[in-house]
């Protein structure tokens, strides 16, 4: 095989292992405070990440060899701007999501070092470290950043089985009474748990943006992406809920490590760092997939001149390494600047600024998907606009759920790009007058 592609196993591995990561084993302590209600939540986000990795799936079928997955799949069907857009807004979201997967992955290393939920500035430096190793290593080839992300795939799987299915039987049914804990309604509760829990199916569609590096995209893509978002729905919705019902609420809110919590609960000291093991490879397999995304969306638009040039260097490993660490600078600075909140606010807040930030691409993508369908098929189409339709929908109610202060931050974020967008084609606008 060339050592500049990927097959199936690795790509369904990209797919499964940046879903997998930081959000599953920290969500029980942020959906705490709204009690068993939260597993509704679990569901209608499932329901959301079937549609969205259907979508992708379909679009990878249609676009096999564009690189960039959603700002691929918008440029092709709606121009330059929204496609600037959806790269720029995607390239907010993966600074946030790597913020969010470092703080988590720093709160599970707490386990075994006690000192990192003592000293902040220790905690820092822990996470920043981690940041710029796996930026190191997503500049060597895409195979070796395959080949991290298949085993830290397989091992990080372990202890959410292990709790989903050993935890069921020490489950207690009255830590999730009352069934709503919020204060809030029903309704609101529910739309505030699906915007959270959809942070945790946010990657769905990691595989469509290294295309022209995977082999046998056509097939592959769509595969890897809908069967790797089946397999995570399955281990999310039973490991949270055997979490939420093996620990107390009130020790569970304030949790930095909750499947760990968990585990000791259970089988005592020696299970709780063997889930905490588990769940920091868990969050360093993310780390080190999304690491690998934050490099292909800009070095995808800076080829098209939607980005600076700088973006879209490969080094020798044909790997954007300028644009990695550029990304990693940006991540450490988002991580510095939340530190001062407390390890679950900081977590929730980057996670929740994350998922605003995923959704403007998401959107366009399913209006990009309802064009070409329209334009290049005269079959099936009625299921097609229906399947957009109803992923533009679910993203709007998620807009909903992220609330008044994420909103301002991520549409503040979204439309600072514009004047750089401006910038980056003043010479094509000149050349018009």
């Amino acid at each position: 095989m060339n050592k500049f592609r990927i097959g199936l196993a690795a790509s369904m591995a990209l797919v499964v292992g940046n879903m997998i990561g930081s959000g599953i084993f920290m969500l029980p302590a942020s959906l705490a405070p709204f009690g068993g209600i939260s597993l509704l939540g679990w569901v209608f986000s499932s329901i959301g990440a079937i549609l969205l990795a259907t979508l992708f799936g379909n679009l990878s079928r249609l676009l096999p060899n564009s690189d960039g997955g959603p700002y691929a799949y918008t440029r092709a069907g709606l121009g330059d701007f929204p496609a600037y857009l959806v790269a720029w807004g995607y390239w907010v979201s993966i600074w946030s999501t790597n913020a969010a997967i470092t703080v988590a992955l720093v709160g599970y290393l707490g386990v075994f070092f006690p000192v990192l939920n003592e000293n902040p500035q220790l905690a820092i430096l822990t996470g920043l470290g981690f940041i710029w190793f796996f930026s190191w290593v997503n500049t060597r080839s895409v195979r070796t950043v395959g080949w991290v992300q298949l085993v830290t795939t397989v091992l990080k799987v372990l202890p959410i089985l292990f709790i989903g299915l050993i935890g069921i039987f020490y489950f207690q049914v009255d830590h999730l009474v009352p069934f709503n804990r919020s204060g809030e309604s029903s309704f609101s509760a529910i739309t505030t748990t699906a915007t959270l829990t959809l942070f945790a199916y946010l990657g769905m569609e990691s595989a469509t943006i290294p295309a022209s590096s995977t082999e046998g995209n056509r097939n592959t893509i769509r595969r890897a992406t809908i069967i790797g978002t089946g397999i995570t729905i399955a281990l999310y919705i039973l490991s949270s809920a055997a979490v939420m019902g093996i620990v107390p609420p009130e020790i569970l809110v304030n949790s930095t490590a909750p499947f760990a919590d968990a585990a000791a609960l259970f089988w005592g000291g020696a299970a709780e760092y063997i889930v905490a093991a588990g769940a920091v490879l868990a969050t360093m397999g993310a780390l080190n997939g999304w690491l690998l995304i934050q490099g292909q969306i800009p070095m995808a638009a800076a080829k098209n001149g939607l980005f600076p040039a700088a973006f879209a260097r490969l080094n020798e490993q044909r790997q954007p390494a300028v644009g990695i660490l550029i990304s990693s600078l940006l991540v450490s600075v988002l991580m510095l600047a939340n530190f001062s909140k407390s390890l679950v606010g900081a977590f929730t807040f980057m996670m929740t600024l994350s998922t605003l930030s995923v959704i403007t691409p998401y959107v366009f993508s399913a209006a990009s998907y309802a064009l070409h369908v329209y334009a290049k098929q005269e079959s099936g189409r009625g299921a097609a606009i229906a399947l957009a339709l109803a992923t533009f929908i679910f993203s709007l109610w998620i807009i909903i759920g992220c609330g008044q202060e994420v909103v301002f931050w991520g549409f503040f974020l979204l439309l600072s790009g514009i004047p750089f967008y401006v910038w980056l084609r003043r010479d094509e606008f000149r050349s018009k007058e």
